[in-house]
């Protein structure tokens, strides 16, 4: 479904990713996993059109798209959950949901509030006075709204409590059930590894490992070299 190949990525003059390749196939939940700077968040931000790749291709269902425009990727089926949990915050949960455009009736507030009840517990609440899971989990449930196949994750667990990271896991899980193939960037390592079935570890920009949850979980070497695990 995602095909990653080669990309370079610069910030300005610094050149951030060196020859970045990764797949996503459908129905995969996939691990981006690295230390803070390796480069995950730079991955995710080029896949999305966010800081276009000077070198390489990205290709989605086929069709390249290296360099497309964000709103016009979020149309195809690409759905982004960026690290910094951007929500409206003076509106409401209900009202955050309502005012993203839907490709379609197959994503709808009702179908979201089934995975995420808590929300439609609170649905009337402003968005700026609930927590950080709630956030979190309104975040990822507005990109569903647009009706996603492909779901991009960067840090979902960041700067949550335990207990709220293995609510969280267990819907990102049900958004699998449900078809949506998930590319998951995380530093959280324990945590990813319950949900995904591959891996990539990237440090300072450049993928250092792909395989198998087995395989990594096997591999003393890297997991102490680039992951401090």
């Amino acid at each position: 479904m995602l095909d990653v190949k080669g990309i370079e990525t610069y910030y300005g003059l610094s050149h951030i990713l060196f020859d970045v390749s990764l797949t996503v196939r459908k129905g995969e939940v996939v691990g981006l996993l690295g230390r803070n700077g390796a480069g995950k968040s730079t991955t995710m931000r080029s896949i999305m059109g966010l800081t276009p790749p000077k070198k390489g291709r990205i290709s989605f269902n086929g069709e390249a798209i290296t360099g497309c425009k964000p709103f016009l990727l979020f149309q195809k089926g690409i759905g982004y959950v960026p690290d910094d949990r951007r929500v409206f915050a003076d509106l409401s949960v209900d009202d955050n949901l309502e005012i993203v455009f839907s490709r379609g009736a197959e994503w709808n507030k009702q179908k979201v509030y089934g995975i995420f009840p808590a929300l439609g517990e609170i649905r009337a609440r402003r968005a700026g006075n609930l927590s950080g899971g709630e956030q979190q989990m309104l975040t990822i449930a507005r990109a569903l709204m647009g009706g996603p196949e492909l779901l991009l994750l960067d840090e979902p667990t960041e700067g949550l409590a335990p207990i709220i990271v293995r609510d969280l896991e267990a819907q990102i899980l049900k958004l699998r059930d449900a078809g949506i193939s998930i590319l998951l960037s995380e530093q959280n390592v324990r945590s990813a590894l319950r949900m995904i079935s591959r891996a990539y570890v990237i440090d300072n920009g450049r993928i250092r490992f792909e395989g198998s949850v087995a395989a990594l979980e096997a591999n003393e070497e890297v997991k102490k070299k680039y992951l401090m695990v």
